[in-house]
């Protein structure tokens, strides 16, 4: 069933009026079940639907104070429309899909969850790299497969294997999940180097700031993106930012999908321009199954997963109810 009521529970130090509901268009992605809404059942009763499309967000979110979203986009001409919202919670870091500007105009509070998945998604950054340069997957596959068993030696390889140790990688914005990822690449012996607005005087110790992005991606032997999506920061890594690339050059994003001009780098891995991507975001998710990304021998793609493990929802939800709390207290937090 997709539609759950919830009455609340126990009294808790800081709790809803009596009206106050929370309505949650699409809990599957954060709360599959191997995690709890009791926090949240305690401040309101919670009206809770796996999935929610866009065509039925104002019938389902009518009459509720509270909403929360993941990735359903709220749109100005809803938020008109639902005239008892108070409180917008975004169920992720990125809030782009909330028009912040018209719930603000509606005196709505809107707050999102920062920092929660930056372990999970730097690890499945470095994860990528370490597929690409060790061909763990390829070579699982060519085992299973018996070709292992069949070979002369005790050893077998068919395809290069990489040494990371002295390469430079170059990272695209150097906030929390770009910094994470700059520790983890010096403990495997990477020279790091970042594109970001930060003083070089207050780098850590071990990362250089790069002249600019195009110095950045001319020298770098993998690039990694940590950059927010702006309209500035759209197509970011277009033709021209991937001819400036080196051609044994590994691109990375597990940052947002349209930061990459997907056309540009089907054509960039399809000539071996640049050597190989690790991809966890694309611009259109879930992809279309023609998607030429798809069908590269060098494009590594995995569905979004990144910020997914237990312990980042786990937080998340965590999060996302003190949010809440804070903003019946009158003192909101997280706020965008």
């Amino acid at each position: 069933m997709e539609k759950y009521f919830y009455l609340p529970l126990q009294k808790t130090q800081t709790i809803a009026t009596p009206a106050m509901s929370i309505i949650i268009l699409d809990g599957y992605p954060g709360n599959p079940g191997d995690l709890s809404w009791d926090r949240l059942r305690q401040l309101a009763p919670c009206t809770i639907y796996d999935r929610t499309p866009s065509s039925q967000v104002v019938e389902r979110a009518q009459g509720h104070d509270i909403l929360l979203t993941n990735k359903v986009p709220i749109t100005a001409e809803q938020i008109e429309a639902l005239p008892q919202l108070r409180f917008i919670g975004v169920l992720a870091t990125g809030f782009n899909i909330i028009d912040v500007e018209a719930a603000h105009r509606h005196g709505i509070t809107v707050c999102n969850v920062p920092a929660y998945s930056t372990a999970s998604v730097a690890q499945l950054t470095i994860a990528h790299l370490l597929n690409i340069c060790c061909q763990v997957q390829h070579y699982t596959l060519e085992a299973r497969q018996g070709l292992w068993s069949r070979q002369p030696f005790f050893s077998y390889t068919n395809t290069p294997v990489i040494e990371l140790a002295d390469k430079t990688i170059g990272i695209v914005g150097l906030g929390q999940i770009g910094s994470a990822v700059a520790r983890m690449a010096l403990g495997l012996g990477m020279r790091v180097q970042a594109f970001t607005s930060k003083d070089a005087a207050t780098l850590p110790e071990g990362i250089r700031k790069a002249k600019s992005l195009d110095d950045l991606l001319a020298t770098s032997h993998v690039v990694t993106l940590h950059c927010p999506l702006t309209p500035t920061t759209r197509h970011l890594i277009d033709a021209r930012a991937l001819s400036l690339m080196r051609h044994d050059a590994i691109l990375l994003n597990t940052s947002r999908g349209p930061l990459v001009d997907e056309q540009a780098l089907t054509e960039a891995l399809s000539s071996r321009q640049i050597m190989a991507a690790g991809l966890d975001v694309l611009e259109t998710e879930p992809p279309r199954d023609d998607n030429p990304l798809l069908a590269l021998d060098n494009c590594y793609i995995t569905p979004h997963m990144a910020w997914a493990s237990f312990e980042a929802r786990k937080r998340l939800m965590a999060i996302t109810a003190d949010n809440i709390e804070a903003f019946l207290a009158g003192k909101p937090i997280n706020t965008v």
